[in-house]
């Protein structure tokens, strides 16, 4: 469908201006039909158990990661991120792929719907056993009924409610299914001063390896 269009535009003669702007609507609902038939995709492998590329990272640098992907969507809104995870505290063993899926789904749900000029607060930390990140956003206030849902595929609730009306219903869902693929747990709670705290359990890595042999910064 893409070269479809490329072809219609690339004529020689100049293409009518309603023909560009058509080309242009078509182009961006392409683009969100790929970003969704990858959201299934993700969320199938998890739910079926696929890791590929099972490895040992630690939680703090994939925040790193997943903040500087967003880190053009958190200025336009001019959120503030108070981000206290500290280096190196938080290792896991899992896919890498889908690890750095799940984080970046957390905070892009955060980012998203969210107030102009909010905050988010982000958090990883262990107790041995279990590692967790929790990252939680201001925003409207929330019923936990509803908030429950949201693991469930295709449930989201309406703009007025979240600040927008951006995703397809599929990030948290995303999130919960590869947290269980990796024996770990989604708990999503509505804030008592609007917002949403969102908390990931997953098994913590005891021999953690070295920088170098994660494929990490040092």
């Amino acid at each position: 469908m893409r070269a479809s269009l490329d072809v219609a535009l690339a004529k020689p003669e100049p293409a009518p201006p309603q023909t560009v702007a058509l080309a242009g609507r078509l182009r961006a609902e392409l683009d969100r039909v790929d970003a969704l038939l990858e959201a299934f995709l993700v969320l199938a492998r998890a739910q079926h158990r696929h890791l590929p590329g099972c490895t040992a990272l630690p939680l703090d640098y994939v925040v790193e990661a997943a903040l500087a992907d967003q880190a053009a969507a958190i200025h336009a809104r001019n959120l503030t991120v108070q981000d206290t995870t500290g280096p190196g505290g938080a290792w896991v063993t899992g896919s890498q792929a889908l690890l750095c899926r799940l984080v970046e789904n957390v905070i892009g749900n955060a980012v998203c719907h969210n107030d102009d000029g909010g905050w988010i607060r982000i958090t990883t930390q262990t107790d041995g056993r279990r590692a967790s990140l929790v990252v939680e956003n201001g925003g409207p206030f929330l019923e936990q009924r509803q908030v429950a849902e949201l693991a469930q595929p295709f449930r989201r609730l309406g703009a007025d409610r979240t600040g927008s009306d951006e995703g397809s219903g599929l990030g948290l869902s995303i999130v919960a299914a590869i947290a269980e693929a990796h024996g770990g747990t989604l708990d999503l709670q509505a804030r008592d001063g609007g917002g949403l705290r969102v908390c990931v359990e997953l098994p913590a890595t005891a021999d953690r390896p070295s920088a170098a042999q994660a494929g990490v910064p040092a």
